[in-house]
């Protein structure tokens, strides 16, 4: 056999061993993505469930700035964990659509949050 022969016989032994592999692992990358997964910023109105995130990003800053206790801050970012996995869980339970009672719901239930770390904000806002 001449070197030539043997060198695309193993080039085509290795493409049909990695081809099966290498589709294994792109397939869960692309399943993830369609089930909802995101992975990162999305853009302008793409987003779903970053505003909690941002809402852990922007308590943090405060406690780093002395504005809130690490407690209080614990306290909202679990409070904001709750809301947003009982928005997450009844938008499973409708098969992606809530009605319009629902989301009003939930749209008062984040305003209350808000507003209660405004309310947690306001005495040292005043002092500044």
């Amino acid at each position: 056999m001449s070197l030539k022969s043997m060198l695309r016989g193993t080039a085509i032994a290795t493409l049909l061993i990695a081809v099966p592999v290498l589709a294994q692992t792109a397939a869960p990358s692309d399943s993830a993505n369609k089930t909802g997964q995101c992975e990162g910023r999305r853009g302008k109105h793409g987003g779903g469930g970053h505003k909690f995130g941002h809402m852990e990003q922007r308590l943090d800053k405060q406690v780093a700035e002395g504005r809130l206790t690490q407690a209080q801050a614990d306290s909202f970012k679990a409070e904001a964990r709750q809301l947003h996995e009982e928005m997450k869980a009844a938008r499973a339970a409708a098969n992606g659509q809530v009605d319009e009672s629902q989301r009003e719901q939930f749209k008062e239930r984040r305003k209350a949050l808000k507003q209660k770390i405004k309310a947690a904000l306001a005495p040292t806002q005043q002092g500044a």
